[in-house]
């Protein structure tokens, strides 16, 4: 019995430490910063960066300069727009890192969470969305620079210099990502749907997300234009599964009329007033009779005044007209993907195709970027008039043209990779053709990679050397 008893009181004696110990830990726990965030918690983060951060911030303000959309007239984009400090290591070092730590990284850790060992392993609607936002970016980021880091990327500590994968290895590895993507959202159609408000951009809907992957996958076939003969076949099968509609396009429309809220090209307009409507674009339109000129670009005196590319004064928005649309639509949605996108990707792989009907797909494409800028004169009597006479004999030309001038400023980007995959248009900065400069065919790497990883970092110059499949 005595014995008994002193067990008695050794195990009360342990159970109260233990359980003091339980208490104190959950004290010392910090609730402000969890050990562990639920995936689904991650995802407006990476919509935003991916939006916000991606596609409508610097990346995309220096490619509105170098192909033309804009001139730049002030700071930094006056001289990228003479093309004079386009190779420095430093000018892209916070676009780089920003995709890779801010876009990147956090669409990855939901990807490992969601994925089988996972701690949310089951939740693959999640996944599949994760995997199109990080297929999105890896595109950007590649496209951008051409080898990158991806096979070995994103493990922190673990691997401080990754190695740099061939642009081609990068684009295999995006279109398995959009594929998995498909069937982890083919698996989650019918599952309880627990990540509505945190879907900004399709409310948890996965089969808009499928349309979305399906998309892209069209426009990432037909990147590869001239590397891979049968592009324009892959791209019309994977766009029959894409965007029906403009209901269904790749858009983020959740800016908000607030100064931490507000449209990033606004901002841009705000903040710096460094670019003008560039008159590459604009004499095409003229040329056109194209009404959008109303919609797109502000007046001077009563008059639209577009900024010589190349060769324009020094002026912070007193010599030239600017954007409407980057300087009154302060909640202006951004489009990772538009439906009028989609379609000239329909309208060009037809063509490549020999696909007559591809014109009806360009009319069709050019009707959606009049709705989309809410254009109220007939998209039909444009095309008509002023873009079937010049089909008959520079028909790639004008598709490239027409897409060029639906994509004005907020599509910049791919604005910027269809002038480097096809020469279409013609671009008039006379800096293009400077011997020491030129046009500008893609980033320098980043003072950061130059820094940490310069063992592996490729030596290109910015102008003379084409990314793999603009070659």
């Amino acid at each position: 019995m005595k014995n008994l008893k002193y067990l008695f009181l050794l195990v009360g004696a342990l159970s109260f430490a233990s359980c003091s110990e339980d208490i104190m830990d959950d004290i010392n726990k910090d609730k402000n910063n969890a050990a562990q965030i639920q995936a689904k918690l991650t995802l407006p983060h990476v919509i935003v960066e991916s939006a916000a951060g991606t596609t409508a911030t610097d990346m995309a303000w220096y490619s509105s300069v170098y192909i033309e959309h804009n001139a730049g007239t002030h700071g930094q984009f006056y001289t990228a727009d003479k093309r004079t400090n386009t190779n420095e290591s430093s000018l892209f070092n916070n676009s780089w890192n920003s995709l890779y730590q801010s876009a990147l990284m956090p669409a990855n850790d939901i990807i490992k969470k969601c994925s089988p060992g996972g701690t949310e392993a089951d939740n693959t609607r999640l996944l599949g969305i994760a995997q199109i936002l990080i297929a999105y970016n890896w595109a950007v980021t590649t496209d951008m620079w051409g080898d990158i880091p991806f096979s070995e990327a994103l493990q922190g500590s673990l691997n401080r210099q990754p190695k740099y994968d061939s642009q081609e290895a990068v684009y295999t590895g995006i279109q398995k990502l959009l594929d998995d993507a498909i069937v982890n959202l083919t698996a989650s159609l019918t599952s309880a749907n627990t990540i509505l408000t945190y879907d900004y951009i399709y409310g948890g809907d996965a089969a808009k997300w499928i349309k979305a992957a399906n998309s892209l996958k069209a426009r990432y076939y037909l990147r590869l234009s001239n590397k891979d003969a049968s592009a324009a076949q892959k791209a019309l099968a994977a766009a029959a599964k894409g965007f029906t509609s403009a209901a269904d396009a790749f858009v983020f429309a959740k800016y908000e009329a607030t100064a931490i809220g507000e449209n990033p090209w606004y901002q841009f307009f705000v903040d710096r007033t460094a670019t003008s409507v560039g008159k590459t674009l604009y004499d095409l339109m003229v040329a056109r009779n194209d009404p959008r000129v109303n919609y797109y670009f502000t007046l001077k005196s009563g008059v639209i005044v577009p900024a010589p590319n190349g060769t324009a004064t020094e002026s912070q928005n007193a010599t030239y007209s600017v954007s409407k649309i980057a300087s009154e639509l302060r909640t202006n949605p951004t489009p990772l993907m538009s439906y009028h996108e989609l379609l000239f990707v329909i309208a060009e792989a037809k063509f490549r195709a020999s696909d007559a009907t591809y014109t009806t797909d360009l009319k069709n494409a050019i009707t959606a970027s009049f709705a989309w800028h809410k254009v109220t004169e007939s998209a039909a009597t444009y095309y008509t008039a002023n873009v079937e006479p010049k089909l008959a004999t520079a028909a790639l030309e004008e598709i490239l043209t027409q897409k060029y001038i639906a994509g004005y400023e907020i599509e910049s980007i791919e604005a910027y990779n269809d002038y480097r995959r096809t020469g279409f248009p013609t671009m008039k900065n006379p800096n293009n053709n400077l011997a020491a400069y030129g046009f500008v065919n893609r980033f320098p790497y980043p003072t950061t990679e130059e820094s940490y990883n310069s063992a592996n970092v490729p030596s290109i110059n910015s102008f003379k050397d084409k990314v793999w499949w603009a070659k």
